[in-house]
């Protein structure tokens, strides 16, 4: 929904899932290209952690620092799918929860180091009363069962956020435990708000926004390891030693991307009942694509010496998120489509092949990048024989 006349207020009413040529606005594109940095501090924690050895406490502090950057994206995503007004107040509320995203941000440090979740905390309570104040906003412009929808989110968002804010008078032992159970009960909240009544988000637009978000989290991968290897070359001139993880890196984010993209994933989004599973799930795709980025700098560091961790703890930096990945997007997007049981176990084997690969010594993240670009040659392969007869 456009707006050239720059209206300052728009009555909030819920857009048509059968909009035609709905598209990723500006303002959407702004919002996740502010989000990659909470990203890039999450995984710069996380190479740190890794490097030096601490792995437990580096991948629990990635994964709860995620979900912070992946909800707070998510549920406004999904609003802005079936309320986007492009009025000026809600451009002027967006950008605050924008604001609220680069708090978050800036606290990514303390709580990693110091379990200081503090400046975390209250980024991501901007970003979170932000959104409630849309939907009060939507609850004033609609009716019946879509008022009562919007009114429980708001409260919703909102009972959940005293709950952070509460976290942060607890002890430190008793803070993971919190908000593990702070994420279910936030995971709960669109259940709780849409037993009713089905907001009307776009599926064509929703599956863009998704897409578009994962090209973001690939390229911040692209960027981290580039900038890890261009620092090694400049310090130690390893380059037979970094030519391998560069060349195994490109071909595994290249190949993340070809099979991502490579179905039409909007034509399964029907209903909720397919589709919040489906959002849900990505947080999986979204943290694992963030770190491979993270285990390719790993890997670097350790080829130059500068990781106090084995080759093979390395490798498995790279190889266990990649694996990761192909096996999720197979289990969200492609067994939709795959048709017979080839097609059906070309991810599930690949991720297979890939975990095998850390035992590869020097030449694991190479071999996994190898095994990665078969794995889209086999699909693209089986799926050309299964068009063929059709032609």
């Amino acid at each position: 929904m456009s707006n050239p006349a720059g209206a300052a207020f728009r009555r909030m009413t819920a857009r048509s899932r059968d909009e035609t040529h709905r598209a990723s606005t500006p303002l959407e594109l702004f919002f996740d290209l502010c989000f990659v940095v909470a990203v890039a501090q999450a995984g710069a924690r996380l190479v740190h952690a890794l490097a030096a050895g601490h792995p437990g406490n580096g991948v629990v502090g990635y994964l709860l620092v995620f979900f912070g950057i992946w909800w707070a994206w998510m549920n406004f995503s999904w609003f802005a799918s079936a309320y986007d007004t492009d009025d000026v107040l809600y451009r002027i509320t967006t950008l605050v929860q924008i604001t609220g995203v680069l708090i978050f941000a800036a606290g990514v440090p303390r709580a990693f180091d110091d379990n200081d979740w503090t400046i975390t905390v209250i980024g991501y309570s901007v970003m979170r009363l932000a959104l409630a104040s849309q939907w009060l906003r939507a609850a004033h412009g609609e009716t019946g069962d879509a008022r009562g929808c919007a009114l429980r989110y708001a409260f919703g968002v909102t009972v959940c956020q005293f709950g952070w804010i509460g976290l942060l008078f607890l002890p430190d032992g008793a803070k993971v435990w919190a908000f593990l159970g702070l994420i279910v009960v936030e995971l709960s909240v669109p259940l709780f708000a849409e037993r009713r009544h089905q907001t009307p988000w776009h599926p064509q637009h929703i599956a863009e926004r998704y897409g578009l978000f994962t090209i973001i989290v690939l390229g911040e991968s692209i960027a981290a390891a580039t900038v890890a290897v261009q620092s090694a070359l400049d310090e130690h001139e390893a380059v037979a030693e970094l030519l391998p993880i560069a060349g195994g890196g490109l071909l595994i984010v290249f190949a993340a991307w070809w099979i991502y993209f490579a179905v039409p994933i909007e034509e399964h989004l029907v209903s909720n009942r397919e589709a919040i599973p489906w959002g849900y799930g990505h947080y999986i795709v979204f943290v694992s694509a963030a770190a491979i980025g993270a285990g390719l700098e790993v890997a670097v560091e350790q080829s130059v010496g500068k990781a106090e961790i084995s080759v093979r703890a390395a490798s498995a930096a790279v190889t266990v998120p990649t694996a990761v990945l192909f096996f999720t997007v197979w289990l969200l997007h492609s067994r939709h489509y795959k048709r017979g049981l080839a097609q059906q176990l070309v991810l599930p084997v690949a991720s297979l092949l890939v975990l095998a690969c850390t035992f590869g010594g020097e030449s694991a993240v190479l071999l996994a990048g190898v095994v990665s670009a078969l794995t889209v040659t086999v699909g693209v392969v089986l799926a050309r024989r299964e068009v063929a007869p059709q032609a």
